[in-house]
């Protein structure tokens, strides 16, 4: 595992990689709160996506697959997949100072300033944590800390990614808490059950 300067996505990639190690074999063919994916898919979603932010830091690598079209079983060592795309991805952003100002990443937003860059990874790793904890019926990786960090990254990237990354944003309730609140800005129901 390398570490980072960025607390924030080693807090998010501590969360999927927690998530994961929950998976029983039973559960990689689970629907998840990503409709048209199952637990498999999600997790060779992330990884792609991790690979992806990666490839457009070093112009090296990147997914194996295409992260939007994921194979619906599960990969033959599925902890295996995840670590070597979080390491890279790790690695990747180990080299981003904090000043950057044009970050390269993935999104159709292009290059950004370094902490949202380094957000927006991390929202994906986080994000499909909780993905993959549903599924399984498990308690939810986004803890307040995490979550309220994750928010303003969510605000400020999601409405070009609506549509094939995000959903539409759901409404907000009274009584949310952060956790809720990125939840429903990014299309996902914080009440989801399997």
């Amino acid at each position: 595992m390398t570490a980072t300067s960025w607390s924030l996505l080693e807090q998010a990639h501590s969360a999927l990689r927690a998530s994961v190690a929950e998976v029983a074999d039973a559960d990689w063919p689970a629907k998840t709160p990503c409709e048209r994916w199952n637990v498999a898919q999600v997790l060779r979603h992330a990884a792609g996506d991790q690979r992806a932010y990666a490839a457009a830091l070093t112009g090296e690598g990147g997914p194996e697959e295409n992260p939007f079209d994921p194979a619906a079983e599960a990969p033959g060592d599925p902890k295996d997949l995840l670590e070597s795309a979080l390491d890279v991805s790790a690695r990747a952003f180990a080299a981003v100072t904090p000043d950057a100002q044009a970050v390269p990443t993935p999104l159709p937003q292009g290059a950004l300033r370094a902490e949202l860059a380094v957000g927006a990874a991390a929202l994906d790793a986080a994000v499909h944590a909780w993905d993959i904890a549903m599924a399984g019926g498990r308690p939810s990786p986004l803890h307040a800390d995490l979550s309220e960090r994750l928010l303003p990254v969510a605000e400020a990237i999601a409405e070009p990614l609506r549509g094939f990354a995000f959903a539409p944003a759901l409404d907000p309730r009274p009584g949310d808490d952060a956790t809720a609140a990125l939840l429903r800005h990014l299309g996902r129901d914080p009440e989801w059950t399997r």
